[in-house]
């Protein structure tokens, strides 16, 4: 019984570093490293969600991985995500405000758990202001150059 489990292992492996050759032009070998009771779990993640059209258009998805990989400090991923977000269309200043946008989230959550502010006051407050912006929509500035669109749409 267990031969015929690890012959049936090994013809997933196979099958998925034939699908990941195929698609990428070879098997890196990073994914080689892979234990071979983790790789078709992880592959199949990889096609189905990532790599897959989904209601989060790919360009979408690689912003967000490259705004997740600064935050976890990953060269590996960032690297990923930013090539893949360029090769779905991604722009070096969508790229760049994917990373500022993880920068301000890391900042203001660094804060916030450093403070340990309730979370039941922020969250009460947070739903409050957003109804507010919601009915109030800010209006830019006049005074500030090149700011000539509404804060939010």
């Amino acid at each position: 019984m267990a031969t015929e489990l690890k012959r049936k292992l090994k013809d997933e492996v196979a099958q998925v570093h034939r699908e990941v050759e195929t698609l990428f032009g070879q098997v890196p070998t990073w994914v080689r490293q892979i234990p071979d009771t983790a790789v078709t779990g992880f592959w199949t993640q990889m096609r189905d969600f990532h790599l897959a059209e989904t209601a989060i258009p790919n360009k979408y998805k690689e912003l967000i991985g490259i705004a997740v990989s600064g935050a976890t400090r990953c060269k590996y991923c960032t690297l990923f995500h930013t090539e893949a977000a360029r090769m779905f269309g991604a722009t070096d200043l969508e790229i760049s405000e994917a990373s500022m946008m993880a920068g301000v989230t890391m900042s203001a959550s660094t804060f916030l758990n450093a403070q340990q502010i309730d979370y039941d006051q922020f969250r009460t407050e947070t739903l409050a202001m957003v109804a507010y912006a919601r009915k109030h929509p800010p209006q830019p500035p006049k005074d500030v150059p090149g700011r000539d669109k509404p804060l939010h749409a």
